[in-house]
């Protein structure tokens, strides 16, 4: 019996390696456009939808795969429809490969032409993906790359697909053009009514207490937590989840390689450094009490000598881009160590939601300082080149942690942070507690603005030679009066960060 595989892919990714696997256990090869060439490229026989349905795409490629014959070879149900398959010279069509046009990717990128963003609206894929997952009795649907691998290992091991496979990837397909088409009329709709789109949730063992239920869904299906890859460890909670996810969005906000270790949602020590292992001694540095059981995230590999970096530190998970072969090796003997590959740096979506009573919150996230934010110097003394690098250092910093949020940094590492108290003195006092001998000669940032002088005069007294704040309070004056009597350089930054 002769197998045939329709292919139509935007994303390449293992698409050679998938044809040819095809190819080799002897399926036939039906491809649209660039698809076609990337196959035949490789050296592969492949027959062209043209070729297939004895009629050109038209209309600049808009319509390609709408054909009686492309579809009635998908929809087909066996005998009872083969005579009309014959009538317009089709074939059974076993198995569909598509994924869609980058729409969501067009459409979140600024500036983009609303012509741009139709000409990403995927029809014919759509159309595809539907029928073939329709007839998942007899049709393997395939919207991802990430799924080839399985289905070429259940092809080698019984010659076609198993019934249960079908199915799931027949849901999976439904749930992958549900999102799209979401996608596709949120974007026409632009007035920012609700707009949450979720596939399948995976159970947790518990939610932030062993008596709550807890459930973890994805914006799209077949990622793992965060968007990565499980390497390693028991399965993350809802605790670890949090907790990773506040690391990873800080770590990613620097250029530098940069670490962030997180404790019960709190970031406890912040640092960029040369090396991945000297971020992470910065970091542990600024807090190694609270950072003991906690979780911690890097903007870069993971190397043998931050794992070493690590000591006997017991850590609850790390979410890295990649680990090194000797770091996964060093990290196996930390069985209760669970590992999250994040090789995609990008924060997405663009929007957070937070759930209130009989309600939810919407709001886009906060990037940095919005466009339009100017440092000015405030105090009689400038600041000087370094601590104006700290400065900066410490105001990124500053927007991960829960407000009042106060960051007191030497050079790219944080030696003491305050957050999450009713007041913004308590918070100064707190970092300068963390900080001990290391406030002396460090800078603060503050994610907003002081209402009174006290936390300058604080911050004064433990040694603070330089200050960051959005301004804009009423008493912004006695902050700058407090400052230069202590000597102080004082920055206001435009810019507010809070982080309820």
């Amino acid at each position: 019996m002769t197998y045939r595989a329709l292919i139509s892919v935007h994303d390449k990714t293992g698409l050679v390696d998938f044809a040819h696997a095809l190819c080799t256990l002897g399926w036939e090869l039906i491809a649209s456009g660039g698809t076609a060439k990337a196959i035949a490229g490789a050296g592969l026989p492949v027959t062209t939808v043209e070729a297939f349905t004895r009629s050109p795409e038209i209309l600049d490629g808009r319509v390609k795969t709408l054909h009686p014959a492309v579809h009635g070879g998908i929809l087909a149900r066996g005998e009872q429809d083969a005579a009309d398959l014959t009538r317009v010279n089709s074939a059974p069509i076993d198995l569909v490969a598509v994924n869609l046009y980058p729409f969501e990717e067009t459409v979140a990128k600024p500036g983009v032409t609303e012509p741009d963003a139709v000409e990403q609206i995927d029809i014919g894929g759509v159309a595809l993906l539907r029928a073939a997952a329709k007839n998942f009795a007899r049709v393997t649907v395939v919207c991802e790359p990430g799924d080839y691998g399985a289905i070429v290992d259940e092809l080698r091991a019984g010659g076609t697909t198993t019934a249960q496979t079908r199915r799931r990837l027949a849901q999976k397909a439904f749930a992958h053009t549900a999102h799209y088409d979401s996608a596709i009329q949120a974007w026409l709709r632009g007035d920012g009514s609700l707009d949450l789109r979720l596939v399948a949730p995976v159970r947790l063992r518990y939610g932030e207490n062993p008596h709550q239920q807890a459930e973890l869904f994805a914006y799209r299906a077949g990622e793992g937590p965060l968007g990565g890859t499980f390497l390693q460890g028991k399965e993350l909670s809802y605790n670890n989840i949090l907790d990773l996810d506040a690391a990873w969005r800080g770590a990613v906000m620097f250029s530098d390689p940069g670490i962030v270790i997180v404790k019960h949602l709190s970031p406890c020590g912040i640092a960029t450094g040369a090396t991945t292992a000297e971020a992470f001694a910065g970091a542990l540095a600024s807090d190694p009490i609270s950072a003991y059981g906690g979780v911690i995230a890097s903007n870069r590999a993971i190397d043998a000598d931050t794992v070493r970096a690590m000591g006997d530190l017991f850590v609850e998970c790390i979410a890295a881009p990649n680990f090194t072969a000797e770091a996964r090796e060093l990290l196996a003997k930390r069985k209760n160590c669970r590992l999250l590959s994040m090789p995609n740096l990008a924060i997405d979506p663009l929007h957070e939601w937070r759930s209130v009573n009989r309600g939810i919150l919407r709001q886009t996230i906060d990037r940095g300082d919005p466009a339009g934010a100017e440092w000015k110097v405030v105090s009689e003394r400038q600041p000087t080149a370094h601590e104006m690098r700290t400065l900066r250092f410490a105001w990124v910093a500053c927007q991960h942690v829960k407000s009042n949020s106060i960051v007191l940094a030497q050079g790219t590492a944080t030696v003491g942070i305050g957050g999450g108290q009713p007041n913004r003195v308590d918070c100064v006092k707190i970092a300068v507690e963390r900080a001990g001998a290391r406030a002396k000669g460090s800078v603060m940032a503050s994610d907003a603005f002081f209402p009174f002088e006290d936390s300058v005069q604080l911050a004064a007294l433990a040694g603070v030679t330089a200050v960051a704040h959005p301004g804009g309070s009423k008493r912004d004056a006695d902050s700058i009066t407090a400052a230069n009597k202590a000597g102080m350089a004082m920055v206001v930054t435009g810019a507010r960060h809070f982080r309820h």
